[in-house]
């Protein structure tokens, strides 16, 4: 069997004209919506759906208020579908009409798999012109972003309560590879041998809890993190931390306060493993989060620190 990635996610959320209105200036496009509904795509076709929080059609939350309700993976083909089937054993539904498998995972987020309905798309990043490497070449200008336009959701992080069971849910019913830990206090996990850094990463906190942590959207380059990153600031939405850089993954980041639930990420340029690579260990500290990390953002006026709080947007 083959998990892609991520295909689709959907929030229950309070507050659905805020929410509609913070992907909008994040970069999606609106592709339908209906009363308290409304359904995003990023570049390649991956799905962003939000329901009004009393929505009947939600899978139960993991934790109170607005928040991520369910995440669909896509595979390659119906064989996977039937290969996780197998591997779920009783408790995962398939549900003809829509063509998905359904199963809810140790931590209490409901799972669900379908045939990929992402595309492929000709994005590409701006390279950069490294010492003895110009890989941009000579004679050409950077580029600059007014804003961002997310090619897909890259990753999503949860807290839990149970780690370890959520390990092996996902190493050994669904076939994901370790990538890196903290021992005992959170795991990145990759869909495939060969890939990005994770496509999950859980966490369990001192005081172990459950939840969305954030969503990650990624981009095409550092230069696109940080004209999105301006550009949501000057939408009036406020920035957590960033930009800064993740020594764990090598990615460059910006984390935005997200009406829908918890976080979201723009970020890019983390590393591509292989079936080679042997995960590490590392001590869970400020240094192992981020190389270096701006509080609060960059403002869009002065593009400097940004001294005060944000407004909510």
């Amino acid at each position: 069997m083959s998990i892609l990635g991520i295909d689709r996610i959907t929030y229950g959320v309070e507050d659905a004209a805020a929410c509609r209105k913070f992907f909008l200036d994040w970069g999606l496009k609106l592709v339908h919506e209906s009363g308290d509904s409304s359904d995003f795509a990023s570049l390649n076709g991956c799905e962003v759906c939000v329901r009004g929080i009393g929505d009947p059609t939600l899978p139960p939350a993991i934790e109170d208020g607005a928040t991520l309700r369910e995440v669909v993976w896509g595979v390659h083909s119906r064989e996977d579908i039937e290969h996780l089937r197998k591997s779920l054993g009783p408790d995962a539904h398939y549900a003809e009409r829509f063509g998905t498998l359904h199963v809810t995972d140790p931590n209490g987020m409901a799972l669900a798999f379908r045939v990929t309905h992402k595309r492929a798309v000709d994005v590409k990043g701006m390279p950069m012109n490294a010492w003895g490497q110009p890989g941009r070449g000579v004679n050409l200008r950077s580029r600059f972003y007014e804003r961002a336009e997310p090619i897909e959701v890259g990753h999503v992080v949860f807290f839990t309560d149970r780690l370890a069971e959520l390990e092996r849910f996902y190493v050994e019913k669904l076939g994901f590879a370790v990538s890196d830990r903290y021992p005992g206090r959170g795991v990145f996990l990759r869909c495939e041998p060969n890939g990005g850094h994770h496509d999950m990463f859980l966490l369990q906190p001192p005081h172990p809890k459950r939840g969305l942590n954030h969503v990650a959207f990624t981009v095409r380059d550092i230069h696109e993190v940080f004209g999105g990153g301006l550009h949501i600031q000057r939408c009036g939405w406020q920035t957590e931390i960033g930009p800064g850089r993740h020594p764990i993954s090598s990615a460059y980041f910006w984390y935005v306060k997200n009406p829908a639930g918890a976080l979201a990420e723009y970020y890019t340029d983390e590393d591509q493993l292989d079936a080679s690579w042997q995960p590490r260990d590392f001590q869970q500290s400020n240094e192992v989060f981020a190389e270096w990390a701006i509080a609060g953002g960059i403002d869009y006026k002065t593009r400097r620190q940004a001294r005060g709080p944000a407004s909510s947007g």
